[in-house]
C-alpha cells in the first residue's frame, strides 16, 4: 500500500510541478507576452495559484465521498483528472495563436488540475496511515510525502534535459510541452497500480458498523473545527516557503541575478534527490520522538534560514546556493512535512478523517504555497529586493509554531476505534 501511494502520489506532483517550473520559465512570454518580464512571470505564476485555489474545492468534494463510499475510488478519480488536465496543457495554442483564449483555457486546465490534487493529498495520506502499523505510521504515512520530491524531481530533470539538448528559442517553441505530453504514460501507469488497491481496513471496520456519516464535512466543522484549523495552520512553514525554495527561485534567479536557468534547476533536482530519504527519516524520526518535536524542530530552521538562503542566491555561487537550498528543503521543510499524514489522521474520527484532514491541508495551501510565489514575486516587484519576502517567510514560519504548541499529539492512540482527540 505504501508503495502505492508513493508511485501514484508521485506521478501527480510530476504533473503539478511540471507545470509550476514552466509557469515560472516560460508560460510568461508564451501567454502574456504583452506584459514585460517581470509582470508577466508574475501572471503566469499567478495562473500557478489559481490551482492551490481550486484545492480545497477538489478537497472537500473528495472528502465528502471518500468518506462516504471509500478512498480506493477517489485514489483513481484523481489521477484521471490530473493526469488529464496535464496532458491538455501541452497541447494548448499559445497567445500568438488563440489571443486571449489561450490564457483563459490555461486557468480553466489549472483549475482541473487544482481539483484532482486536492483530492489526491487526503486520499493517499489517510490510506497509507490507515493500513501502517500502529507503531509506525508516522514512517508510512511520509511515503505520499515523499511522492513530492520524487515528482519534483522528475518534472525538473524532464525541463533540464529539454533545455540542455535544445536552444533557447526551440525550447521556447515546442520543447516545454514534451513533458506535459509524455505525462499521459505516467498516468496510465497510475491508474493500473490504483485500481489494484484494495479499501482501507479502518474505513471498512467504519463501515460495517454502521458508523458512515452522511455529511461528513459538516460532523467534522462542528465537532472538531479546532483540530481543522490546527491542521490547516501545522502546513503553513512548508507549504509557503516550499513554492519560495523551488519555484519562485527560478523567477527571482534568471529575471533579477541573471544565472543560468539550468543552475536553478539542478539546485532544485539535487534538493528532490534528498528529499527522497529525508522525508522518510523524519517520518520515522515522528514514530520515535513524536510529532511536534520533529516539526517543531524543522519550523525553526526555516526560520533561520529566512535570510541566509537569500544571501546564498545573492553569491551567484552554484555551491552556496545548492547548500543553502538544501539546507531549506531538506533539513528544514521535510522535518515539517513529513509528519503531516500521520499528525492530520490522528486528529480526526475514522468517518471524517478524510474530511478533516482534507479541509485543513487544502485549505492552508491558498493562503500558504499558492499565494507564496504570487506574493514573493509581488513584493519583489514593490521593493526591488528580497527582504520583505524574508519577513513574509518568517511570518509563515511562526504560524505552523503556534499550531504545532498548541496541537495534541496523539501519536501513540488507535486509530481503528472511535476517538475525538481533544479539540
Amino acid at each position: 500500500m505504501a508503495a502505492a501511494t508513493l508511485i501514484g502520489t508521485s506521478i501527480e506532483w510530476f504533473d503539478f510541478f511540471v507545470y509550476g517550473a514552466a509557469a515560472a520559465l516560460v508560460f510568461g512570454k508564451l501567454f502574456f507576452p504583452s506584459a514585460d518580464p517581470l509582470t508577466g512571470t508574475l501572471l503566469a505564476l499567478a495562473t500557478f495559484g489559481v490551482g492551490f485555489v481550486a484545492r480545497p474545492l477538489g478537497g472537500v468534494i473528495f472528502a465528502h465521498f471518500g468518506d462516504r463510499i471509500g478512498r480506493k475510488s477517489m485514489l483513481v478519480l484523481s489521477v484521471v483528472m490530473m493526469g488529464g488536465g496535464t496532458f491538455v496543457v501541452g497541447l494548448l495554442p499559445t497567445y500568438a495563436t488563440i489571443g486571449i483564449a489561450a490564457p483563459i483555457l490555461l486557468v480553466l486546465l489549472r483549475i482541473v488540475q487544482g481539483i484532482g490534487l486536492g483530492g489526491e493529498w487526503g486520499a493517499a495520506a489517510v490510506m497509507a496511515v490507515e493500513y501502517a502499523p500502529p507503531k509506525r505510521r508516522g514512517f508510512f504515512g511520509s511515503f505520499p510525502q515523499t511522492g513530492v520530491p520524487a515528482g519534483m524531481l522528475t518534472a525538473n530533470l524532464s525541463l533540464l534535459i529539454m533545455s540542455a539538448l535544445m536552444s533557447d528559442e526551440a525550447f521556447l517553441a515546442w520543447g516545454w510541452r514534451v513533458p506535459f505530453l509524455a505525462s499521459i504514460v505516467l498516468v496510465a501507469v497510475g491508474i493500473v497500480i490504483r485500481l489494484r488497491v484494495a479499501e482501507s481496513p479502518v474505513f471498512e471496520q467504519a463501515k460495517s458498523a454502521g458508523k458512515i456519516e452522511r455529511q461528513p464535512i459538516v460532523a467534522v466543522l462542528r465537532r472538531q473545527p479546532l483540530n481543522v484549523l490546527r491542521a490547516a495552520g501545522l502546513r503553513f512553514a512548508e507549504n509557503s516557503t516550499f513554492y519560495i525554495h523551488t519555484t519562485f527561485v527560478l523567477t527571482y534567479g534568471t529575471v533579477v541575478l541573471g544565472l543560468a536557468r539550468s543552475d536553478l534547476l539542478l539546485a532544485v533536482i539535487v534538493s528532490s534527490a534528498l528529499g527522497l530519504l529525508s522525508i522518510p527519516f523524519y517520518g520515522w524520526a515522528a514514530d520515535r520522538f513524536g510529532r511536534r518535536p520533529v516539526v517543531l524542530w524543522g519550523s525553526l530552521v526555516l526560520l533561520l534560514m529566512s535570510w541566509p538562503y537569500f544571501w546564498a542566491l545573492d553569491t551567484r555561487e552554484l555551491p552556496w546556493i545548492i547548500l543553502a537550498t538544501v539546507i531549506a528543503v531538506n533539513v528544514g521543510n521535510s522535518a515539517v512535512y513529513a509528519p503531516q499524514p500521520a499528525w492530520f489522521s490522528e486528529l480526526f474520527e475514522p468517518e471524517v478523517r478524510y474530511s478533516g484532514a482534507s479541509i485543513g491541508a487544502q485549505g492552508a495551501s491558498v493562503f500558504a504555497g499558492g499565494l507564496a510565489p504570487v506574493i514573493a514575486t509581488a513584493l519583489l516587484d514593490a521593493t526591488g529586493g528580497w527582504g520583505w519576502i524574508a519577513v513574509y517567510m518568517s511570518a509563515m514560519v511562526l504560524i505552523t509554531i503556534v499550531a504545532a504548541l498548541f496541537s495534541p499529539d496523539p501519536y501513540k492512540a488507535s486509530t481503528r476505534e472511535r476517538e475525538a482527540v481533544a479539540a
